[in-house]
């Protein structure tokens, strides 16, 4: 299986310059990235992350109960303070763990690694890290996933992929939420989907409404089929 490359190398954010040699201040996150994958071979991870009240942990809540029976979902959350997130994803039957960062408004990669100690994957297919909700300290930290999903609702505002630019870089999908509030907020799915395809061309757009159902198959499917390519190329190692 081809290696994946760190997040942290897609720009030079989190870099120094010291004659001619670049010395990665994210070096050590990434290493513990790599672990993560080597640990996890054939459970797909994706980190999902956002700004701050997108709808995530709702969007994790539809999608576990669409899935059911399809893929065995787990979910890590991260949360500045408290397991609230984490108790909403046990409610629906979802197999959930929660990360408190003690006000960090990230995840590190480290987190994660020590996490996976106390949490049970035998048989998960599926495992999606719910970032704290940041546009711009999630971006620089890889967490060992194989795909980032950044989630941008429509209350918020059209103009977050050139405002935020390395977080829809180093994404493969961006979910556009609470696409059934379109009609009564000035949000643009063209402009925004325009800004973040040029920032990063070959980034996928799905527009979803946890609330109405919108997209949430196309989002799944698109889960589903993520997981089955990657049990594919495990098995063909």
């Amino acid at each position: 299986m081809e290696a994946i490359k760190p997040k942290s190398n897609r720009a030079a954010v989190g870099s120094l310059q010291c004659d001619n040699t670049t010395f990665n201040l994210l070096k050590v996150n990434d290493f513990v990235a790599k672990a993560i994958r080597d640990r996890l071979p054939e459970v797909l991870v994706v980190n999902l992350c956002s700004s701050p009240g997108s709808g995530k942990t709702t969007l994790l809540q539809e999608t576990g109960k669409r899935l059911k029976g399809k893929i065995n979902m787990a979910v890590l959350v991260g949360d500045p303070e408290t397991e609230r997130d984490a108790i909403r994803m046990r409610d629906v039957g979802i197999h959930a763990l929660q990360i408190v960062t003690g006000g960090m408004c990230h995840i590190e990669a480290q987190m994660i690694y020590q996490a996976l100690d106390h949490f049970d994957l035998d048989g998960v297919d599926l495992l999606v890290i719910e970032n704290v909700g940041n546009l711009v300290c999630p971006a620089a930290f890889d967490l060992g996933e194989d795909f980032r999903v950044t989630v941008l609702s429509a209350t918020e505002g059209d103009d977050k992929p050139k405002k935020y630019p390395r977080m829809f870089l180093t994404s493969e999908l961006m979910l556009v939420s609470k696409s059934d509030l379109l009609p009564y907020v000035p949000f643009s799915v063209e402009a925004a989907t325009l800004d973040a395809r040029d920032i990063n061309a070959d980034i996928e757009v799905i527009t979803v409404s946890s609330l109405n159902g919108e997209g949430l198959d196309q989002w799944c499917d698109w889960l589903i089929e993520r997981v089955s390519e990657k049990k594919s190329k495990f098995q063909e190692a």
